[in-house]
């Protein structure tokens, strides 16, 4: 026997304990030493950074810095600031902010203590672009790079070479002071370095690499951009003297935020099929790859049988070809919904932990095995809105959208399919 009466009900609250597990007053504290004696100063960038420095100033007490979050994702702190920034496009409240971090830091000596608090958003919150590099130019090449399809760790690679704050440099600006930086990972394998662009992690990767990387993808970057990559950059590498007081602490992940739902799925009765907590790829075609595991796993049920479950993290790509309206989630869900083509006994949610995905304000959406039918009565063509990459519109006119509004976190996308044993014939 299993305990699932209502399937979408079900996964939304498989994701909502992803989200819980991942928030950083359940996961800062525990990290934190005792409040260093001296100078203490905090800063950091991201999503969930105004929320990691809420439940430091819960533990630790009033606290000197500065700290930049997504707009909406501000907290109420007693000593650090906190300034509310563009996403995922950087704008000039993130470049003076970054800019008045960087002044923090100048000139504090081996007996101050730094607390870097970093977590995904980073990247476009943290800007101060390289020498020659102008704010909107940056913003071109983000603009570009984030329509491209390319993957997150290819887009890390730019922003570090066109920064002077990322790529460790945050970290070599604190120099000779001790820094502790906590991270909350969104990108897939939990690489601190990719983490918002790694600030506070050396990186071996060159300037050259992020000129390639825009050359593959067919950027056609500013003047300005290339001429500052042919120079070099300011990333530090891993075994700069400059990072030797530095440690870096991850504090939360996807896969604890993955075992957090898979611990309730089970406890529910269900079978589950873990896929990874690193899933790369275009939205549309891991949804396909699921569709089809879902069918397999549906053809071999019979009644009684307990439910499946197969769960899978990591962070998806769009490459837009449409001008419509649209997230690596709710693409993911477009593409389920046609791939299944309305198979019985499955359904589906897929959802950024953050609250956001892609270009709208909404964490994703729900597929049931009536999607298509009721979209089809609804004049909506699925295939259609597919190609034109605009599945928050069509989830939208269905009503089966996830909206969350800010979680104050971020460990990357959560994607959940349910498949339910075909029911026994009646007496």
């Amino acid at each position: 026997m299993h305990g699932i009466e209502a399937p979408v009900p079900f996964l939304r609250r498989l994701f909502d304990l992803a989200v819980a597990a991942a928030d950083p007053m359940r996961c800062v504290p525990a990290a934190l030493p005792a409040r260093p004696a001296g100078r203490v100063v905090v800063v950091g960038a991201g999503k969930a950074s105004a929320r990691m420095t809420e439940a430091v100033e819960a533990v630790w007490g009033p606290c000197e810095g500065l700290v930049v979050t997504r707009d909406g994702y501000g907290r109420p702190t007693r000593g650090v600031e906190i300034v509310e920034a563009s996403h995922p496009v950087p704008d000039a409240r993130g470049l003076d902010a970054t800019a008045r971090m960087l002044r923090l830091l100048d000139g504090l000596g081996e007996g101050d203590f730094v607390l870097a608090l970093v977590s995904g958003g980073g990247s476009a919150l943290l800007v101060q672009p390289a020498e020659g590099v102008t704010l909107a130019e940056k913003q071109a090449v983000n603009r570009a790079l984030l329509a491209s399809g390319a993957p997150i760790g290819e887009m890390n690679v730019v922003r570090k070479h066109l920064s002077r704050v990322k790529g460790g440099q945050l970290a070599g600006a604190a120099w000779p002071a001790r820094m502790l930086a906590l991270a909350i990972s969104d990108v897939p394998g939990d690489d601190l370095a990719m983490i918002a662009s790694g600030p506070t992690v050396g990186d071996v990767a060159t300037a050259a690499d992020a000129a390639a990387i825009l050359a593959r993808r067919g950027i056609d970057a500013p003047v300005s951009v290339l001429r500052a990559l042919a120079a070099g950059s300011g990333v530090v590498r891993p075994d700069d003297p400059r990072l030797s007081r530095t440690r870096n602490l991850l504090v939360a992940a996807p896969s604890q935020s993955l075992e957090a739902a898979a611990t309730a799925a089970r406890a529910a009765g269900c079978d589950l099929r873990l896929v990874g907590d690193a899933v790369e790829g275009e939205a549309r075609e891991v949804a396909a790859a699921q569709a089809a595991l879902a069918r397999g796993i549906r053809a071999g049920m019979a009644p009684g049988d307990r439910p499946a479950l197969v769960l899978s993290g990591g962070e998806c790509t769009v490459t837009r070809r449409g001008g419509g309206v649209g997230g690596p989630n709710a693409e993911f869900c477009l593409g389920l919904a046609v791939a299944l083509d309305g198979a019985a006994g499955i359904w589906g949610l897929a959802c950024d932990t953050d609250g956001v995905d892609g270009a709208a304000e909404v964490a994703g959406a729900t597929v049931a095995p009536d999607t298509l039918a009721r979209a089809r009565a609804a004049g909506l063509d699925p295939a259609a809105a597919l190609a034109r990459n605009d599945a928050h519109t069509f989830f939208a006119a269905l009503g089966d959208q996830v909206v969350t509004g800010p979680t104050l976190t971020n460990v990357n996308d959560f994607r959940a399919v349910l498949v339910m044993p075909p029911q026994a014939p009646a007496a």
